[in-house]
């Protein structure tokens, strides 16, 4: 898995470290110096990865991740008309200009388990570490960070999938990353294969109508998807998306600025907060 490890990905796990480090020793509020010791890098260093990654500065990047910060986003995003009924993705970033779509699965298909179907997959390096994408004909239909050995995804996928013929292909993955991160702005649409219960669909479906640098509260998202009243269960939908980053469960926080928990880890999902803030704060857009 060489070819994963391109710079991104590697400034990425310094990022992911000096988080987990900044977490860890919250209370006592480490300057850019202490952090820069424990991930074992000058000051100079890690605000160049810093700044070669995010496009912002150590100290602004996390400004982002406070609980302040996020309550001051779920506010704003209260005060907003919801976007539920929009088509696509309407990102106010042109960082970003990627119209997602979406398709579910009908009960008939997702009983045969691909059979018949030619699933297309592979490894490639992201802004946020390696990930696991794979597609049909349809669209993507698994986008995974990878937190595991590279065979055990793919098992698990293949379980997904039981009567599809596997077909590894990780240049077309790496092309498929390109266009999800572009390095220039881009157009482009994307389509998502979602396999799911109604009350699952709808919650993703929900998640793709939200803005790049928006966050907004289980009981915003519950609203949005038109079952009010269950936001606790929106939370076991959101467990359950196999669509990362592209399905946004990681724009999902509570109302007390608390992050809270993350599929492929709680580091990712404030790195991937920052990330999108900083893309936003460097736009111009109000983050």
């Amino acid at each position: 898995m060489h070819s994963l490890d391109s710079e991104q990905s590697r400034h990425y796990r310094v990022i992911a470290d000096a988080i987990a480090f900044i977490r860890t020793h919250a209370q006592e509020q480490p300057g850019l110096d202490t952090v820069a010791g424990a991930v074992h890098m000058s000051s100079f260093h890690l605000q160049r990865v810093f700044t070669e990654w995010a496009g912002i500065s150590p100290k602004r990047f996390l400004q982002f991740l406070t609980k302040e910060y996020a309550k001051a986003r779920l506010a704003a995003s209260a005060d907003v008309l919801s976007v539920a009924e929009a088509v696509g993705l309407s990102s106010p970033s042109r960082l970003h200009d990627l119209m997602v779509t979406c398709e579910a699965l009908t009960p008939g298909e997702i009983k045969a388990g691909g059979r018949g179907v030619t699933l297309g997959y592979g490894f490639a390096p992201s802004p946020f570490g390696p990930v696991l994408a794979a597609w049909t004909a349809r669209g993507v239909c698994h986008f995974a960070f990878c937190t595991d050995a590279p065979a055990r995804m793919v098992d698990d996928l293949t379980r997904e999938w039981p009567g599809a013929s596997m077909d590894r292909n990780d240049a077309e993955a790496a092309r498929l990353l390109a266009r999800i991160f572009p390095r220039t702005p881009t157009r482009g649409t994307l389509h998502l294969v979602l396999t799911g219960t109604n009350f699952q669909i709808k919650v993703w479906q929900a998640l793709v109508h939200t803005e790049l640098g928006e966050v907004i509260s289980y009981r915003e998202l519950a609203r949005r998807a038109g079952v009010p009243a269950a936001s606790r269960a929106v939370g076991n939908a959101l467990a359950a998306n196999r669509i990362g980053f592209l399905i946004p469960c990681h724009r999902v926080i509570r109302e007390t600025g608390i992050v809270g928990p993350y599929r492929w880890g709680n580091e990712r999902k404030l790195a991937m907060l920052g990330w999108e803030a900083s893309m936003t704060a460097r736009e111009g857009v109000a983050p």
